[in-house]
């Protein structure tokens, strides 16, 4: 079944383009967005802003974003790039081989994981944009 409220998120490991790896089970006692995404994808693109301005708000409460590009349908030359013209500080990871995609069984692009302390997701938003009020809503969910 779709990873979905309640469960256990699944586990991965990636890398940045910078090759720094994470992975995710390590994040637990974080409060963590997993976001998939990919730089043609409009609404993907029109979230982030948001995304970046409440994990700035939030970091220091213990919150990460991991902004997974879905990279094995992706260009690779465009996440960097993309991400330095909108500022983007949080991890982006690269799914290279489409195992994120797959164990999170990607139906569409944005899919939005807000998973609390413990590795349990507690809210799925697939599709986008997400409006800044309702991200703020799920961070603040998943810190508590």
């Amino acid at each position: 079944p779709a990873p979905h409220t309640g469960f256990s998120a699944p586990d991965f490991t990636l890398k940045t383009p910078e090759g720094e790896t994470y992975t995710l089970s390590k994040l637990q006692g974080q409060a963590v967005l997993v976001n998939l995404w990919a730089t043609w994808c409009p609404p993907c693109r029109a979230e982030m802003p948001a995304i970046e301005k409440l994990y700035q708000e939030y970091k220091d409460q213990g919150f990460i974003v991991l902004a997974i590009d879905m990279t094995y349908q992706d260009d690779p030359f465009a996440v960097v790039p993309f991400a330095n013209e909108n500022g983007l500080t949080f991890p982006i990871l690269l799914d290279e081989t489409g195992i994120v995609a797959s164990a999170y069984q990607l139906r569409s692009l944005p899919s939005s994981y807000f998973i609390d302390r413990e590795g349990i997701i507690q809210d799925v938003v697939i599709g986008g944009p997400m409006s800044e009020a309702l991200i703020r809503m799920h961070i603040e969910q998943i810190l508590n």
